[in-house]
Order: structure tokens, then sequence, then C-alpha cells
């Protein structure tokens, strides 16, 4: 997710003081699969439908439960973790207090289940026998989500409808079992494994369907539509409806780009940075999987958001954010989409990344008039500017990188960790190990993780072989350890 914190918080503090393959790391018989069927009420405001979701045990373990992230429940009114801190609250909540829920109704073919959690955020499944290493096991979960209006991930906005994590999702699963993720509302709450999804949605006709997925059929009738999409090898999968978007496309590498805009005075550009990202990504990383690659402008409180073959990108951005958010949030289809790792505890690991990357494209296509040096110079300076302030008012400050989401005390102190610390550190360590070595360690690094959950000594290893001690050098970063 690109935030615009450095350019509303950092001013008036500084003044105070390819081709689509599938993936190789699981064969396709052997995913888990979600066939979704979901009904949206534009009156009402709600999606109804039914999640298929087939389950294939590919742990070391017997299970006896299986365990979901209903995150839409996080915009509820009773919710324990807000969905948006109180600096974003009005820019959100554009018509004023509102909320919504995720209701399951619902589970088939299970002993039981329960909606528990940290905040009632978590579908446990109990199963009817237990399921060992490779078994099988389909449920049929059927749920309610209720959208608030609210410029975020899942929400209506004046002009869109915003349909992020609109589905119970599996939970990741570990040798400490599956990960609860509550919605904190600084950085991605998110943790999941790539999966198979066939995805029906019945909406009014009038709508224009922005969508993680290839579309495979559609059907008319009474004023709605059927549209289905598929999608291979993927964490999650979101759409983005409305009635006012306009749509440019073209191809970039064999892939399908469409932007879909309500605004802009210059779509062929943004379409541009989109295509122009997307081929040169492929080609520094490795290839892109997806065959269509779907980049949205709509309400959102952020600059923008990451999902599968899909992006939102805020809306009434000035065109230097614009540009700079669709190749940010294009990065993250290489560091969080193909390769994931645990925002949870190292968000530095794919916003660094996805920073760093959006600086070797600006680096490589000056005519968009970003510099290494001028990017650069931006995340040190907020950095510091983070650094002296906090230190004056708590006379200490904290610059770990590795620590859960809940431990940052707001938006400002998480950005400049992540984002600005971690593309610092980056290019750091460029100008360590040279540039030959850093883009064939993050090439390495994306083919050996590609559809996994990569942890940050995989990405470490990635390079060690490149100098004597980058261990160090990342620890030095990553526990706070580093003056910069």
């Amino acid at each position: 997710m690109k935030k615009l914190l450095t350019f509303l918080l950092i001013v008036s503090i500084s003044a105070a003081v390819l081709t689509a393959t599938a993936c190789n790391n699981k064969e396709d018989s052997n995913r888990s699969s979600y066939d979704i069927f979901v009904t949206y009420d534009d009156e009402k405001q709600t999606l109804t439908g039914t999640v298929d979701f087939t389950f294939r045990n590919n742990t070391d373990n017997e299970l006896a439960d299986l365990k979901f992230n209903t995150y839409g429940n996080a915009f509820r009114k009773d919710a324990k973790f807000k969905p948006v801190s109180e600096t974003y609250e009005k820019r959100a909540y554009y018509a004023g207090e509102s909320y919504g829920a995720m209701e399951i109704t619902n589970v088939e073919n299970c002993a039981g289940w329960t909606v528990a959690g940290e905040d009632e955020n978590l579908l446990t499944v109990n199963l009817l026998t237990p399921i060992y290493p490779e078994e099988t096991v389909i449920l049929k979960i059927s749920y309610t989500l209720t959208l608030a209006k609210v410029n975020h991930r899942t929400g209506v906005t004046a002009n869109t409808v915003n349909l992020g994590n609109f589905y119970p999702v599996l939970c990741a699963y570990s040798t400490e079992g599956f990960t609860e993720c509550p919605y904190y509302y600084c950085g991605d709450p998110f943790l999941s494994e790539c999966a198979d999804y066939n995805v029906t949605l019945d909406v009014a006709e009038k709508y224009i369907v922005a969508s993680s997925g290839k579309q495979t059929d559609e059907t008319k009738t009474d004023g709605r539509k059927k549209c289905t999409y598929t999608l291979e090898n993927a964490r999650d999968f979101a759409f983005v409806l409305s009635d006012k978007f306009q749509v440019v496309s073209d191809d970039s590498s064999g892939v399908n780009v469409s932007y879909y805009y309500i605004s802009d005075n210059n779509p062929q550009i943004s379409l541009g940075a989109a295509t122009e990202s997307l081929k040169y990504f492929s080609q520094t990383f490795g290839n892109y999987i997806y065959p269509t690659l779907s980049v949205v402008q709509t309400g959102f409180c952020y600059g923008g958001m990451e999902y599968p073959a899909l992006t939102m990108i805020a809306n009434g951005l000035d065109s230097d954010n614009n540009l700079y958010t669709i190749v940010h949030e294009n990065a993250h289809q290489w560091w969080y989409a193909m390769v994931g790792s645990d925002q949870m505890k190292n968000a530095w690991q794919d916003e660094g990344l996805a920073e760093y990357s959006t600086l070797a494209f600006f680096e490589n296509n000056p005519s968009y008039g970003f510099t290494r040096t001028g990017i650069v110079k931006s995340a040190t300076n907020s950095y510091r500017a983070f650094f002296t302030v906090y230190e004056q008012l708590n006379g200490t400050v904290d610059t770990s990188m590795t620590r859960n989401l809940s431990e940052y005390s707001g938006e400002f102190e998480y950005n400049n960790v992540t984002y600005n610390k971690g593309l610092i550190m980056f290019d750091m360590l460029r100008n360590s190990v040279g540039d030959d070595a850093f883009f064939k360690g993050l090439k390495n690094y994306f083919s050996d993780n590609l559809c996994k959950i990569a942890s940050p000594e995989s990405l470490y290893a990635c390079f060690m072989k490149f100098g004597t001690d980058l261990e160090g050098f990342f620890g030095s970063f990553t526990e706070g350890k580093i003056l910069i």
C-alpha cells in the first residue's frame, strides 16, 4: 500500500522543527481453491454470497479445524480495532459516521463453526473428521457483507464500490498454526497463501467491473449481469465497481493492462506508467505470471492499495503522485502478490522493496521526472525529521523494523520505518555490493520464493554471497542500531 504521509505530514513537522505461467512451488492439482458466487445489492449496499472452498492439506500435520480471516468485520460499530486512524477519519468517512460488517450465516459439511478471534475477525470451522496431509475437504460458507460508506479497501465511495477482502479467506499456516490477522489501521494486516479462484459476480448491468481475474463468461437478464472470472496462484481476489469508469487498455509483454479512471486529464500517460513499469519489473526481477492487470482509480483515503492483478489508486492525486503510486502499486505485484512475506511482522520486506523497485523504474525512465538521487534524498530527509521529532518528544526513538503492526504508534512512524528506512537500506545495500550483484540477488529472491511466503532470512540469503558481513548489515537496520 502507498501512503502519502510524507507529503501530508513532513512539511508541517519540518517547519515546526510477461506471459501467464503457473507458479512452480506447488502442483496445480495440489492447491486450495475458492469457487465464489456473490450478488451485490446497490440499494442495500450489501454483498451476499457463498464460498465453496476446497482445502488441500499441504501441511505436515493432521488438522481438525480450519480458520478464516473475516476482514469485513473490521468495519462494524463495536470493533476493537478501528480500520482508520483519527488522522484519516475525515478523508475516509466522507459522508460521516458509517459502519459495515461481515456476517457468516452458515457453514456446510462441518461439525460446527464459531466467529471469535481477537476482534470477532476469525471464523473457526470444526471439521467432521481430521484431515491428514495431502487429503482434501470441501466447505460451503454462506455470508453477507454490509458495506460502510468509506474510502477504504472495502466500502462504498462517492463514485465506486471497493471490494477488497470481500470474502472469508483461509489464514496462512505455519509451524505455529493458523495466523490470525487483526485489522490494524497501520499497514496491510493480511497474510495468506496462494490458491486458485473462480468468481462469479451478479451485479446491476450499469456497473463496469474492474477485477483481479480474467473474465471468462458474462450473461445479462432483467437489467443485471453475471460475470465470471478466473485467477490462478493468487493470495486474494478483488473487484472495484463503478458506473462512471472510463477505460483505456494496452498490451505489455503479452499482458492485457487496463486503466479504469474517473477523472484523469492524461489517461494515456497513466496507462503508459502501468505498462512500462510492468515490462521493466518483468525484465528486472522475473516474469509477471497473471494474464491481466487492472489499475483502478477509486475513492481511497491513502495513496493506493495492491491486490493480485489489481491495484487501487486514490482519485484526486496530482499528476506526480498519481504516476508514482501507479508504479509503486505495480511493484507490489512482485513484492506481495507473487512473492509474499509476513506483512504483520515484517512490513518493511514488501514495502521497502516496492519503494526501491519504484526508484529503480524511474531511474531507468527519466522522462517521468523522478531521479534516484531525489527519491533517496526525500526518504532520508523524511526519516531524519521523524527521528528528530520522536527523540525530542520521547527522549528516545525505536527504529527497529522487525515488529508487529500493533507496535507502531501511528502512520507517521510506520511510514518512515517501513517505506523510507526500507528504501534507504536497499540503496545502501546496492552501493555496497554493486548493481550487478544487487539486481541478481533480487532476481534470485523472486525465483526462489515465487508464490511462497518468504522469510527475511530468505531475502538475506540471496545477497550473502556478495559480502562478508551482510548479516550484520541487515541486522543493523532491522534491529534499529544504525544511525542514518
